[in-house]
């Protein structure tokens, strides 16, 4: 199933932890392995999948941002825009309500419901404050939502 799991150095595990909190602002657990997926490659932490990598940057999926409580990088939608984005559309501004003001465009991002839920994780197609304040296009690109593959995968 998986390819080339293998555990990271105690190096390498504490790189990714500190730049996972710095992006996200929550602590993650240092004792972390990788393993290829088809095209993901995905991040063990404590011996489940909590993250993977989008263009080699490490990142929490959508049960890692739920377990670890990540407060930064996170859009808020409105509850019309839930359905969608659960079928994997992209995220689409007018169904934002909230954005972190220090997100720029191509930073990989999360998205949640206005009860805090995580949703789905994707790519920025606009900055932080101008996904609040456009009135239409798409805003973020989804990557990862909660039912797809990845998901299925680290339940």
């Amino acid at each position: 199933m998986f390819k080339n799991r293998h555990s990271l150095k105690r190096k390498d595990a504490r790189r990714i932890a500190e730049k996972l909190h710095d992006m996200l602002g929550c602590k993650v657990e240092k004792e972390m392995e990788t393993a290829e997926y088809k095209d993901w490659k995905l991040l063990f932490i404590n011996g489940k999948i909590y993250g993977f990598f989008i263009n080699d940057i490490p990142f929490l999926n959508v049960e890692g941002l739920k377990v670890f409580k990540a407060e930064r990088r996170k859009v808020v939608v409105d509850d019309g825009a839930i359905k969608f984005i659960l079928n994997g559309a992209d995220v689409m501004a007018p169904g934002i309500v909230n954005a972190d003001e220090n997100i720029k465009k191509k930073d990989v991002v999360w998205v949640s419901d206005e009860r805090g839920l995580p949703l789905a994780v994707g790519i920025a197609l606009m900055d932080g404050a101008e996904m609040v304040n456009a009135g239409k296009g798409k805003a973020v690109k989804n990557i990862h939502h909660i039912g797809d593959e990845i998901w299925k995968l680290s339940k």
